[in-house]
């Protein structure tokens, strides 16, 4: 089979895993064709490109779902091939028709694969026939399923037959929660996946996650990168992948592996692939489902192997045979993975969608950064809210996790929230240490994981935190060397008398600066370099050891610490330490935009608002309805996520101020009650 020539690639895709592919091109001297939404007009992918094309504004059905649109650009573009990475069109079988329909190469399997893996159902079936073991399950629809509820073997887990990424899944523990459930899930399946057909399978209590990267030829050759083992999971969506999985056996890891392979086989697949498996406490392993596509953990393998698996895909889809045979793959080492999103863990892990005003990423040995970011931008909430993907590895499991620790400290994302305090403490937990999890380990450990974030938090002392901000403050200019470096460019009443009032909060906490602390600061000296003051009374002296402009190593109090400040839109300022973020405000300065007006005070006992920018899709109560805590008031779609409105007490329904269907946001009242 002659292989096929590649000489322009264009990626339908944006953020990281787009920046990802468009590296992988450049070192093949492949040119790329970036295609990006209005929003993303300035984004890293369309800057690393070679060109960029326009696709549009509105939602992503205009956008990155429009498979004629994106075909159009290719063809205009002069591209012989398209990479979907993953989401969007990597699993959509008509996209790959469109693809061959135009002469244009897909970097992915044919449609007949991504069909059957991609229907839960037939890939079950599938396996089942090929005697790969699964779970106990029933197929049916909502009136199947209900007609058996009182004989299922609880608790069952409710599924979206063309289902991903943890979207459509629900627990239910008896037969009192099925049919809302089922009705919930069918509802999320047809908008998120345009098929509402569900399954239910038995719950594997305590489960692992394990994966197995696969790559296949167009030859009949396929082999195995080992596995990953996923287990850290929020919502159902994997935080932290690591490889090798520390669960496994070497008996074990072989025959899972060895199986992954020959479902690869069984079905001709070709490409890169990845097959998903749950293990039990026993350490059975059943097969969950196949995805046919790159996927967001595969970093983790290239890091353990050092293969480029993007380079594979390209290679396979040229009709090349693959560059590697199973015994030529050597792993070493350990790799560890953690998914960087702006959202809010101690609120369900709501996303966050604000402006990023201060982005860095560690420079460290072992340490990887796949983002889709370079500087200050917008985290729109028209997109899923990963920011990045930090990669660490090391030559043990052990060294992976402390360099994971220290990367972790070290990477500055300042914005509205992130996870990343969050992802310290599962790194710094010690059954996370110790390898005793399970799917279920961060619903099981939320508080204590909450309350290490808070221990982290009260372990930094905030007198500290101010001597830091002033330091930056005062020394700004010669700091970002400016010309200008004068000390007393910023006037206000500490001019007279030498005292200041600084009001610090906690970003990870107070969104509104609600809670703030006072500090009252005695400056004693200023200097371009250095910095005394008395705050509550303790003496501080700090020197600058290293200026970096945002980013400075300093000395306070004889103590050597790396200190990140950046200005808010509020003129505020953020101040990044061991970790954590900080919002500094000197007091002595007026601020016009400053919110006075407490209207931020979100959902009361008795005013909802929507947690986000959405789109109401059910309303459960009317006017003069009288309600019980815990009732739903209605269900509001954000960020890809249904989330349930509650009421917080028993009350009447006073009014009802949306309808389904109704776009909101934030400001957005959508229920009163009253009592």
């Amino acid at each position: 089979m002659p292989s096929k020539k590649i000489h322009k690639i264009l990626v339908a895709n944006r953020g990281e895993i787009a920046v990802r592919i468009i590296s992988t091109l450049k070192k093949l001297s492949i040119a790329s064709v970036a295609i990006y939404a209005d929003n993303d007009a300035d984004s890293l992918h369309c800057r690393l490109a070679d060109e960029a094309r326009p696709i549009g504004s509105g939602n992503l059905k205009d956008t990155y779902l429009n498979i004629q649109k994106i075909i159009d650009v290719a063809l205009d573009a002069g591209a012989d091939a398209i990479h979907p990475g993953y989401g969007f069109l990597s699993e959509n079988a008509d996209f790959v028709e469109a693809c061959q329909a135009n002469n244009l190469i897909f970097i992915g399997p044919d449609a007949a694969s991504i069909r059957l893996m991609g229907d839960k159902i037939r890939a079950r079936q599938f396996a089942i026939d090929n005697n790969i073991p699964v779970v106990w399950g029933m197929v049916g629809s909502c009136e199947d399923i209900m007609a058996q509820a009182a004989a299922l073997p609880y608790p069952v887990l409710i599924k979206a037959s063309a289902g991903g990424g943890g979207k459509g899944m629900h627990i239910v523990n008896d037969a009192s929660q099925l049919l809302y459930a089922l009705e919930q899930a069918e509802r999320e399946a047809e908008r998120y996946f345009g098929n509402a057909k569900i399954f239910i399978e038995k719950y594997i209590e305590n489960p692992r996650h394990i994966e197995v990267q696969l790559l296949a030829d167009q030859h009949g050759n396929v082999i195995h990168l080992y596995e990953r083992e996923c287990s850290v999971q929020r919502r159902y969506q994997k935080i932290i992948e690591e490889s090798p999985s520390p669960t496994l056996s070497e008996e074990k890891r072989q025959l899972i592996c060895e199986t992954a392979v020959s479902i690869c086989k069984s079905m001709n697949y070709t490409n890169a692939g990845t097959v998903e498996f749950i293990l039990d406490e026993d350490h059975n392993f059943y097969f969950l489902e196949m995805n046919t596509r790159i996927q967001v953990e595969h970093p983790v393998t290239e890091q353990r192997t050092g293969i480029d698996i993007v380079e594979e895909q390209i290679r396979i889809a040229r009709g090349k045979i693959m560059g590697y045979t199973q015994e030529s793959i050597v792993s070493h080492g350990h790799a560890i993975e953690c998914r960087i999103y702006a959202e809010d863990p101690e609120n369900n892990f709501m996303p966050a969608p604000a402006q990023l005003t201060l982005y860095h990423e560690p420079q460290m040995r072992g340490v990887r950064i796949d983002s889709g970011i370079d500087r200050p931008s917008c985290i729109s909430d028209s997109y899923d809210p990963m920011i990045s993907k930090l990669i660490c590895h090391g030559k043990t499991r052990e060294s992976a996790i402390e360099i994971t620790r220290n990367a972790l400290k070290n990477y500055i994302v300042q914005t509205k929230k992130t996870n990343i305090p969050y992802l310290q403490s599962v790194i710094d937990n010690q059954d996370f240490i110790d390898n005793k999890i399970d799917t279920s380990y961060c619903e099981k450990h939320q508080q204590e994981l909450l309350n290490s974030m808070k221990m982290m938090r009260d372990e930094i002392k905030k007198e500290d935190v101010v001597a830091l901000f002033l330091f930056y403050d005062f020394n700004k200019s010669y700091l970002e060397n400016r010309e200008v470096a004068n000390v007393w460019e910023r006037i206000g009443y500490w001019r007279y008398n030498m005292n200041v009032d600084v009001e610090v909060s906690d970003q990870q906490i107070n969104d509104n600066k609600q809670g703030s602390d006072i500090f009252h600061v005695q400056i004693e000296r200023i200097q371009p370099k250095s910095l005394s003051c008395t705050i509550n009374g303790q003496a501080y002296q700090v020197l600058l050891s290293q200026n970096g402009g945002d980013i400075n190593k300093v000395i306070i109090n004889g103590m050597t610490e790396s200190v990140f400040v950046s200005e808010t839109s509020d003129n505020s300022y953020c101040v990044h330490l061991k970790g954590l973020d900080f919002i500094c405000r000197r007091n002595d300065e007026l601020n016009d935009e400053k919110d006075y007006s407490g209207d931020n005070a979100k959902n009361s006992d008795l005013i909802y608002y929507s947690p986000m920018p959405g789109k109401v899709i059910k309303v459960n109560v009317n006017e003069g309805d009288i309600v019980e805590e815990g009732t739903i008031l209605c269900v509001v779609e954000a960020m890809k996520m249904e989330n349930n409105i509650k009421s917080m007490t028993s009350a009447k329904v006073s009014k009802v101020l949306v309808k389904e269907g109704d776009k909101i946001d934030v400001k957005t009242i959508l229920i009163e009650l009253s009592i």
